[in-house]
């Protein structure tokens, strides 16, 4: 038997009966499906220290990110690494995804949930979170700079209604879900 996430399971035997019944679709291929997560962290003193990059690049086991061109003003030059990013897909995105709902948002200071305005108009959210040490993974003792991230969770989803009703459903915990029940 192969291994499931327990967000993959939830999909199939919740999510996907739920927004059926919601928005009336009449095949299950009609359902809007998670796609990918995208991972991406500026790490604007890497241009100073090149050692930043490759703490970014242990901590999330990502790849470095290049300047395209040369910006005379921050100093840039082009190919420099700026930062690091990571696509997760599949059970990896299900697992990622859990540990973000159930165990890193959780953790933020003062947090009131997530802004609901990050939609794209064609299904897809995109978010920041202001600290990488939320993430239990983390060694917060080797953390030499504390560095932001933004997470774009890329659906299939046509709408942004439709999309939100699917991350929703997930347990993304959204700040306005009173105004949008």
């Amino acid at each position: 038997m192969k291994y499931q996430p327990r967000l993959q399971k939830q999909y199939f035997e919740e999510v996907v009966p739920a927004l059926t019944k919601k928005f009336g679709y009449k095949t299950v291929m009609q359902v809007p499906r998670l796609v990918k997560i995208n991972l991406n962290q500026g790490i604007s003193a890497a241009l100073t220290d090149k050692k930043l990059i490759d703490t970014g690049i242990a901590e999330m086991t990502a790849v470095p990110t290049i300047s395209k061109r040369d910006v005379s003003n921050f100093k840039l030059r082009k190919g420099n690494p700026i930062g690091v990013r990571v696509t997760l897909r599949s059970e990896k995105m299900y697992e990622f995804l859990d540990r973000l709902v159930s165990i890193a948002l959780p953790r933020v200071r003062d947090f009131r949930g997530i802004n609901d305005k990050g939609f794209d108009g064609r299904g897809n959210y995109s978010f920041g979170i202001p600290e990488q040490i939320i993430f239990p993974e983390i060694n917060i003792d080797k953390v030499s700079k504390i560095n932001g991230m933004d997470i774009t969770i890329v659906t299939t989803a046509k709408t942004d209604e439709e999309a939100f009703a699917l991350l929703k459903e997930f347990g993304l915990p959204f700040k306005n879900q009173k105004n949008n029940n």
